[in-house]
């Protein structure tokens, strides 16, 4: 069987496509095999390639970290339309830190600072962010953050995990099996930690600045409350393929 047949076999819809990464990835015939023996087994191309394209780049991920969605590029779309020349970025819960990655190809210039809590998504991110200038921090949202960042973040991304608890099992396994379910569980309603987030964000914010965050689109009216409720002016957003991003701005005084 050759091996876009043995990828068809194993469920992979874009067999061809993959067939050919695979290939190109691959040092040798023996690389090859044990690359398309993960692939065939369930493991997303993603992890077995190292990397995902999100907006034109190559985004290290390693196995286990979160990988970054094509419908979050619609976030990016949104903060790049708000993010000016020399503007401080914070991309929390950054994961991979594609987002961040993603906007400083398209705003070079800007000060860019993330963080997350999961160790693997932070040796990523460093891997993706510091070449551009980034600054990656471990912890806790907003925890790890050097304290002269507070009032001072023009663009928040915080893509927090959105799915509730009791859906994660429903997820397809490549996600639920293979990625880090910190970067999954959003607590009983999906929206546990964009509380935490809401309640924090006002103090790191500059006036005037804006927090945007994606989420699924039956949550979207809850998640704009949420921010409401925090003093934000928030709206929820969506793009023609189904993403939903809220975005949140502070009083500017």
């Amino acid at each position: 069987m050759d091996l876009v047949e043995r990828l068809r076999a194993a469920g992979c819809v874009f067999a061809e496509d993959e067939a050919a990464l695979l290939r190109e990835q691959a040092a040798d015939p023996v690389e090859l095999e044990a690359l398309t023996a993960r692939r065939v087994a369930g493991e997303p191309l993603e992890h077995v390639l190292g990397w995902a394209a999100f907006r034109g780049l190559r985004v290290a991920v390693d196995p286990g970290v979160f990988v970054p969605r094509r419908r979050t590029e619609f976030l990016v779309d949104l903060a790049a339309e708000r993010t000016g020349p020399g503007a401080v970025v914070l991309d929390l819960c950054c994961g991979s830190g594609a987002l961040g990655a993603a906007l400083a190809a398209e705003r070079p210039g800007i000060e860019l600072v993330a963080a997350d809590l999961d160790p693997a998504a932070v040796r990523c991110a460093r891997r993706n962010l510091e070449p551009v200038g980034g600054r990656v921090f471990e912890g806790d949202l907003f925890v790890p953050l050097p304290a002269g960042l507070r009032g001072r973040v023009d663009v928040l991304l915080v893509n927090v995990p959105y799915v509730p608890t009791g859906e994660i099992a429903l997820m397809p396994p490549e996600a639920r099996l293979h990625e880090a379910a910190i970067a999954l569980d959003g607590g009983t309603d999906g929206l546990d930690v964009l509380r935490r987030v809401a309640a924090q964000a006002g103090d790191w914010l500059a006036p005037g600045g804006v927090l945007l965050t994606e989420t699924g689109e039956e949550q979207a009216a809850a998640a704009v409350q949420v921010l409401t409720a925090a003093g934000f002016a928030a709206q929820a957003r969506s793009d023609d393929d189904g993403a939903t991003v809220v975005v949140a701005q502070t009083p500017a005084v």
